[in-house]
């Protein structure tokens, strides 16, 4: 698969360094570097999948109870679908399927699934607007997500009247790094991008590298919406910038724009 951006080679020398989680982190630096970039990999958060409970697998048995399906990312849509394979060796007719973006989406057509996704953004508000979920009534709607997570779907479609069930079907946790790894990444690299591409993933990043000697807040900060970019500005990062969409594309040509309005300001 070709993986160059458009304008191949137009990151060349730039040191961007991703913070996303796996699988998700290598895909991106390996587009990246395609484009020229000098890239460095360091998860800011990891994911585990959590064992089956039996309410949970009652819950996947009865599918077909249901009349909406969401996943709130790509890791949940795929970790949904390995286990709904595991109990239905075909997917239940009449079900409405969601992803939170278009990335989510993707996973449930590579099932031959055909789901709704917003036709602009890829955060839990824009997935609400859809016409079928503004106006639920009292379907019952199935939310795979992951531990501890930020709750606005579950909380809003209750509110509209929904019955919604939550199926958790990982956690999330902070990696441990030594100092010596963090000042590699953040001193001896010292990036002029990183990508941080949820709040809990900035907030990580904050926390482990508040020790070393290098001012993060004075580098280019790629986030995914205005939401992260208003905790980022408060925690006092200066770069901030969304890149139209969480496709490897648009997230190489926002950094690619930035550093180079950056430059030029400083030029003039």
């Amino acid at each position: 698969m070709d993986i160059r951006p458009p304008d191949a080679l137009y990151l060349r020398g730039r040191r961007i360094l991703v913070c996303r989680p796996e699988p998700e982190a290598h895909r991106l630096a390996d587009h990246l570097t395609a484009a020229g970039a000098e890239v460095r990999c360091l998860p800011m958060l990891s994911r585990q999948p959590v064992d089956e409970t039996p309410e949970q697998r009652t819950i996947l048995q009865d599918l077909d109870q249901y009349g909406h399906i969401i996943a709130v990312s790509p890791y949940a849509a795929r970790q949904l679908m390995a286990r709904i394979d595991h109990w239905w060796p075909q997917y239940p007719v009449q079900l409405n399927w969601y992803g939170v973006g278009e990335a989510t989406a993707r996973v449930f057509r590579q099932a031959h699934l055909t789901p709704q996704a917003p036709a602009t953004g890829f955060a839990s508000e824009d997935l609400l607007q859809l016409p079928s979920l503004r106006e639920p009534g009292n379907s019952r709607i199935l939310v795979a997500c992951g531990e501890s997570s930020r709750g606005l779907i579950q909380s809003t479609l209750r509110e509209r009247g929904a019955r919604v069930t939550e199926l958790v079907l990982y956690r999330r946790q902070r990696p441990s790094y030594t100092p010596e790894a963090m000042n590699q990444a953040l001193c001896r690299f010292d990036p002029e991008a990183l990508i941080t591409l949820s709040g809990e993933t900035l907030n990580n990043l904050i926390a482990l590298g508040e020790n070393t000697d290098h001012n993060l807040k004075q580098r280019l900060l790629v986030v995914p919406i205005e939401r992260v970019a208003a905790t980022a500005r408060a925690a006092g990062f200066r770069m901030v910038c969304i890149p139209a969409s969480l496709d490897d594309n648009a997230i190489a040509a926002a950094i690619g724009r930035a550093l180079n309005e950056n430059a030029s300001d400083h030029a003039d």
